[in-house]
């Protein structure tokens, strides 16, 4: 099973175009980052990981922003080794379960916890983190559910000046960011640029 607790930060990427993804996934390579998360926001997000997972073994590649069973099933058969998704779905989880894949439902409330939790994950997406009120309000809402082991990756206003703020607790096995290779970057291929965002993510959370 793959160990997600080993990236403190997980790059959140919309891809537009597939051709982008190769020198993309290269561009975090060489910034010390061998995960990305592909996001099923797009057209391309399929094609993207297959390439990816291709091309690049050593990088894990997993699909993000999984809402549906037809989005499941193609992030698994593209070579996703984990997937997530911005809120909490039993037939989603159990999709993933069955095919040995890890997967990590979001949440926001502490029902949403209990219900992931109860579907048999321990690790869970804080989303939106920012919106929903930040680590103050993670800190109070995972209180409860210390004992039983649960972590979360907060994503969404997660950024190089707050990741310490995420990544000093406890409660956080990783946070993440969709700054690491924004849209614009990605279009206008300013893959040294990505490249240097990733050293100084990595930077910053050796601090934490």
């Amino acid at each position: 099973m793959v160990n997600l607790e080993q990236f403190p930060v997980i790059p959140v990427i919309v891809i537009d175009h597939a051709d982008d993804a190769e020198p993309l996934a290269d561009a975090l390579l060489k910034g010390g980052l061998n995960i990305i998360e592909v996001t099923f926001r797009t057209a391309a997000a399929a094609d993207a990981i297959e390439r990816i997972a291709n091309k690049f073994p050593e990088m894990l590649v997993g699909a993000g922003t999984v809402v549906t069973h037809e989005q499941a099933q193609r992030a698994i058969n593209a070579g996703s080794k984990f997937g997530l998704a911005p809120g909490t779905d039993p037939d989603t989880i159990a999709y993933f379960k069955g095919k040995n894949v890890p997967f990590i439902p979001g949440v926001m409330t502490p029902s949403d916890i209990q219900a992931a939790y109860k579907a048999g994950c321990e690790r869970l997406k804080f989303f939106p983190a920012g919106a929903a009120g930040g680590p103050k309000l993670l800190k109070a809402m995972s209180a409860p559910y210390g004992n039983l082991g649960i972590k979360f990756c907060p994503t969404g206003g997660v950024s190089l000046d707050n990741m310490l703020e995420y990544l000093s607790m406890k409660e956080v096995f990783a946070i993440g960011g969709s700054w690491l290779a924004t849209k614009d970057q990605i279009a206008n291929k300013d893959w040294s640029g990505i490249t240097q965002q990733v050293k100084e993510a990595l930077a910053k959370a050796a601090e934490a």
